[in-house]
C-alpha cells in the first residue's frame, strides 16, 4: 500500500508553492503525476517546476484519446500533470502500467470519487432477477462472464473494475477505483478541511490509512488549526447584516429550497431583489468587482443588471480567476446531496453537513482579492452559513 500523506492547510499557505519546490529538488529518478482541477494549473506546474520536463496528455495519439496519451507518458516513464477529469477515467490498464513504476501522486485539491450511475429502479431490479447481478456488502458483483449485449455493458465494465454500489436497493453509485492508490510510491493529496470531504469518507470505507500534515514556509509541519490564524482572515470578510438576510428556517437558500422558488415566482423574485440592491446599491459595486453564486438551476432567474456576467459555480475551487473581485454575494446554503450521505451513513460512516458547508465556502471566498489580503464584502443571506463561518472563525469547526 502506498504512503498516503494529506496535506490539510488553509488557503494561501504555500500548500502548491511547496508541492513545486518538493518536485524541483526530488532526486531525477523519482517520477510524478500531478492532478489538478483546471488546465491553467497544469501550465503553472509544467512552467514552475524547473529541471523536470512535465508532459501534458494530448489528444494526438492512434485512439484520438487523453487517456491513450496519458497512457503511453507512462510507459516511457514521464513527468506528468493532467486534470482531475482525465485521471477519474483511470481503467484496469492504467492500474496495471502505474505498478510499480516508481510514481509519486500529487493531487492538488479531493476529486469526485463517488458519482450517480444513470440506471433505474427498475433495471436493477431486472439484472438482480436475472442473476447477473448480486450484492455482496454493498457492493455490485456481476454474475455472468459472457454478457455482450450493450443495454448494460457499462454496468458490467465498472462493476467488474469492483467500482459500483448500491444503497438502500435503489441508486447504484460509481465509485473510484481504490488499486489506484495502491499503484504509487507515495500519495500527496493538498487541500484544506479534509475531514469534511467525500474523498476521507471514501479512504475510510477502503480503509485506507493516511497521515495528516500541514505547511507553513514551504515546509511539511504538524498538523495545528491553530496556526491557521483564522482570526485574521475573518477581519478582512465585511459580511452583511440586515434585513435582506434570511434569520429563519435553516433550510433557506438550500437547494431544494431553491428549486421550489422556481414555482414560487415571489420568493425567487425578492431573493433577486435583495441581491441587486445588495451589489448595485448597498455596495455600488461595478461588474468588475462581483462575482455572485448561487444553484445553477436558478442562476438565470436571479441573474439582474449589472451583475448578470459576474457568476461563477458555486463549488469554485482551485483558481485565481477572480483575484481582483471584493463585492462578493453567496446565495445558498450548502447540503450534501442524500445519495452521497445516505451512501455513506449506511457503510457506518457518519458525514459532517456542517464542516462541508464551511468548507466549500471558505474555498468560494478565497477565489477573490482576500487571496492578496485585501479585504471583501459578503452577502451571505443564509442564517446557517452565516454561523458556520463565525463557529469556524471561532475554532468550534
Amino acid at each position: 500500500m502506498s504512503k498516503v500523506t494529506v496535506i490539510d492547510a488553509i488557503m494561501g499557505a504555500g500548500k502548491t508553492n511547496f508541492a513545486i519546490q518538493y518536485m524541483t529538488e526530488a532526486p531525477a529518478d523519482k517520477r510524478f503525476i500531478y492532478i489538478t482541477p483546471f488546465l491553467t494549473e497544469v501550465d503553472r506546474i509544467i512552467e514552475n517546476v524547473k529541471g523536470r520536463n512535465f508532459m501534458q496528455p494530448t489528444n494526438a495519439n492512434s485512439e484520438g484519446r487523453k487517456l491513450r496519451s496519458l497512457k503511453e507518458l507512462i510507459i516511457d516513464g514521464q513527468d506528468i500533470a493532467a486534470t482531475h477529469s482525465l485521471f477519474k477515467t483511470a481503467d484496469d490498464e492504467l492500474i496495471h502500467l502505474l505498478k510499480g513504476a516508481g510514481y509519486t501522486l500529487i493531487l492538488d485539491e479531493v476529486m469526485d470519487v463517488i458519482e450517480p450511475v444513470n440506471i433505474k429502479t427498475g433495471d436493477i431490479r431486472i439484472l438482480l432477477d436475472g442473476n447477473k447481478i448480486e450484492i455482496i456488502d454493498n457492493k455490485v458483483v456481476w454474475k455472468e462472464p459472457g454478457y455482450d449485449a450493450d443495454r448494460f455493458n457499462d454496468i458490467k465494465l465498472y462493476a467488474e473494475a469492483e467500482n459500483l454500489f448500491i444503497y438502500r436497493d435503489t441508486y447504484i453509485l460509481w465509485a473510484f477505483p481504490k488499486r489506484v492508490f495502491e499503484c504509487f510510491d507515495d500519495v500527496f493529496i493538498m487541500t484544506y478541511l479534509f475531514e469534511a470531504q467525500n474523498m476521507s469518507y471514501y479512504f475510510k470505507l477502503h480503509n485506507i490509512q493516511y497521515d495528516t500534515v500541514s505547511v507553513r514556509d514551504g515546509m511539511i509541519t504538524d498538523h495545528d488549526v491553530k496556526q491557521e490564524r483564522r482570526e485574521d482572515l475573518i477581519k478582512l470578510i465585511d459580511v452583511h447584516e440586515g434585513k435582506m438576510n434570511e434569520t429563519g428556517n435553516k433550510h433557506a437558500y438550500s437547494a431544494s429550497w431553491l428549486r421550489r422558488g422556481k414555482r414560487d415566482a415571489e420568493r425567487l423574485e425578492t431573493v433577486k431583489k435583495n441581491l441587486r440592491n445588495y451589489l448595485r446599491n448597498v455596495l455600488n459595486a461595478p461588474i468588475n468587482a462581483i462575482m455572485w453564486s448561487t444553484l445553477k438551476e436558478v442562476e438565470q432567474t436571479l441573474k439582474g443588471r449589472g451583475y448578470a456576467t459576474a457568476s461563477i459555480p458555486v463549488n469554485a475551487r482551485a483558481t485565481n480567476e477572480y483575484a481582483d473581485k471584493w463585492a462578493l454575494a453567496y446565495v445558498f446554503n450548502r447540503f450534501k446531496n442524500p445519495y452521497e450521505t445516505s451512501f455513506f451513513e449506511d457503510n457506518g460512516i457518519k458525514v459532517d453537513e456542517d464542516k462541508l458547508a464551511v468548507s466549500d465556502l471558505l474555498q468560494w471566498i478565497w477565489r477573490s482579492r482576500i487571496r492578496k489580503g485585501e479585504p471583501v464584502s459578503l452577502y451571505l443571506p443564509s442564517s446557517r452559513m452565516r454561523s458556520l463561518l463565525q463557529a469556524w472563525a471561532n475554532y468550534e469547526i
